[in-house]
């Protein structure tokens, strides 16, 4: 009986130590960090030059660009134009044995009618207006589309449905993107790419300028 009094005591020593408060620290510290991930902001880093030239992106991730994923603000907002999502592979990408997110910029939006022409995106047949300090202007086709559905999804013009969104990357000449797959359904949206925080010398909001007039 007395063995089993010193042990509880030297437990309940250990609970008001500075040991116990740190374990309690650090095991908050673990849940808070959890569910920050998971409903709040996470980090990701670009795997591809499919964002160039606003986003670094190589396979290696120490020289690739970091970012910081906004997981929250689409649980009251809805994507807007210009927009850059990083998003979890859509069914068509599936089929396709994709498994990890992909990273582009909303172009087109529920209800609207997309189309391909001369190299220029065309929205409800009016020319996208792209800024092109910040986003330098690009021929847009679907001679990129070397796999996927054939034909490509935006070979014709398409009305995207709605709850979905067309997106693209900015380096048209080297993005698999919407114009060949289809278009990302909003509940494959993870979140919004808001901060860069590697590089260093590159640290800040994405995107200084809007890239398409509102």
């Amino acid at each position: 009986m007395q063995n089993q009094m010193s042990d509880n005591k030297y437990i309940t020593q250990l609970n008001n130590s500075w040991i116990g408060e740190l374990v309690r620290t650090i095991g908050l510290s673990v849940i808070l960090a959890l569910g920050i991930r998971t409903f709040v902001a996470e980090a990701r880093w670009i795997p591809s030059g499919s964002m160039e030239p606003t986003l670094h992106g190589t396979p290696n991730q120490w020289e690739a660009d970091k970012i910081i994923v906004d997981k929250l603000s689409y649980k009251f907002t809805k994507p807007q134009r210009g927009d850059i999502v990083v998003f979890s592979p859509t069914q068509e990408l599936k089929n396709e044995n994709y498994q990890d997110a992909f990273i582009k910029r909303v172009v087109a939006l529920p209800g609207e009618t997309v189309e391909l022409r001369e190299g220029k995106v065309y929205i409800n047949k009016q020319p996208l207006r792209e800024n092109s300090r910040a986003l330098p202007e690009q021929f847009t086709s679907v001679e990129v589309c070397t796999s996927g559905q054939r034909p490509p999804f935006l070979s014709r013009p398409k009305t995207i449905p709605l709850d979905s969104y067309l997106v693209l990357g900015d380096n048209r000449g080297s993005s698999y993107d919407s114009r060949c797959w289809g278009v990302v359904p909003n509940r494959n949206i993870i979140g919004r790419a808001v901060i860069r925080f590697w590089p260093l010398s590159n640290i800040g909001s994405i995107d200084k300028a809007p890239v398409y007039s509102r």
